[in-house]
């Protein structure tokens, strides 16, 4: 059986990889796969390639955009992309596999906008953005400047929202991820997936190809 596409989007901070993360260990039977993407940029560490990504040299990277081969790309600074390669993507959903991806919003709407509803985009989103600004802050990781940065990129890309089939607020962690598996498992297990379009209540809280 053919598999499905699950695209989400969220603004940093907002606990997206978080959700991802604990739909793919703790339900096995969703068949969740991460897409594998390409880069330009060397490997690093333990990474292999058709693993982690598909590692091209740039030159490479720019005859297949030239060739239409991509979904969804960017070129982080210059010399630097990434991307994801449709016949990558064919490969695992003909392979049976639900395709997850965690892209930015304007990648997550390419997307949707190529497989219709063969896909649904699920928008992770903080309670407010003096939420996020905490949360932010509390990681202790990140510069003043740079959380003001990820602020205004947030406020950015909350205008994207109503753009994705369905919206989470990530207010308590444990209820998001209740509500965010709910909607994975209507949209993959019925048969009129994405006719049920009504937003979801917010929350108050893998074999895999290695062939291009």
């Amino acid at each position: 059986m053919r598999g499905k596409l699950i695209i989400f989007s969220a603004p940093s901070g907002t606990g997206k990889s978080t959700i991802i993360s604990w739909l793919m260990k703790e339900h096995p039977e969703l068949r969740l796969a991460f897409s594998i993407s390409c880069t330009s940029r060397p490997p690093r560490g333990t990474e292999q390639n058709g693993v982690e990504y598909f590692f091209l040299s740039a030159e490479e990277f720019r005859q297949r955009i030239d060739n239409g081969e991509f979904l969804e790309y960017e070129e982080v600074y210059e010399g630097r992309f990434y991307g994801t390669l449709k016949a990558q993507v064919e490969r695992q959903l003909e392979g049976g596999q639900n395709v997850v991806f965690d892209v930015d919003v304007k990648g997550g709407a390419r997307i949707k906008e190529y497989y219709g509803d063969e896909a649904m985009s699920i928008f992770i989103q903080p309670p407010s953005i003096a939420t996020l600004r905490q949360r932010l802050e509390g990681r202790g990781t990140d510069a003043p400047e740079v959380i003001d940065q990820r602020i205004a990129r947030a406020e950015f890309e909350l205008t994207f929202a109503e753009k994705f089939d369905k919206r989470v607020v990530n207010d308590q962690l444990e209820q998001a991820e209740q509500d965010t598996l709910a909607l994975v498992k209507e949209f993959l297990f019925t048969d009129n997936g994405l006719q049920f379009t009504d937003d979801y209540p917010t929350s108050h809280a893998d074999c895999r190809s290695n062939q291009l």
